[in-house]
């Protein structure tokens, strides 16, 4: 596999990630919005969620929309940072590369959608 072949390979594949991780970053968004609407506006939104956790202060805005934030700077360095990825290399075999960031990436949207289900789930 020459040049060529190696960056049409991760091109495609950068596309196709790049593709995916937008679409997970307005799903993530469109979620926790929608918790918004239903979440009770309080300082701490873990004891509701599980009454045996007593933790630090933390506002629904920080538990429904850090997830989205995060997201949404990834897919942003993943988009401008495209020639900088292209370069960089930490395993052969780019396919392991993008398989490793997809499962990071779906495990930050879970976690998303986690936290916003469960904030839906005490405000009704």
């Amino acid at each position: 596999m020459d040049f060529d072949d190696d960056s049409g390979e991760f091109s495609r594949l950068h596309n196709l990630f790049t593709f995916h991780l937008g679409i997970a970053v307005t799903l993530a968004w469109l979620t926790s919005l929608y918790a918004a609407a239903y979440a009770p506006w309080v300082r701490n939104i873990r004891p509701l969620i599980d009454p045996t956790n007593v933790g630090t202060v933390e506002s629904t805005w920080s538990y429904l929309f850090i997830f989205p934030v995060v997201l949404t700077t990834a897919w942003l360095i993943s988009i401008f940072g495209q020639n900088l990825f292209a370069q960089v290399r930490i395993f052969k075999n780019q396919i392991i590369e993008f398989g490793i960031a997809a499962l990071v990436a779906f495990g930050m949207f879970y976690l998303s959608i986690d936290r916003a289900v469960a904030a839906m789930l005490i405000g009704m």
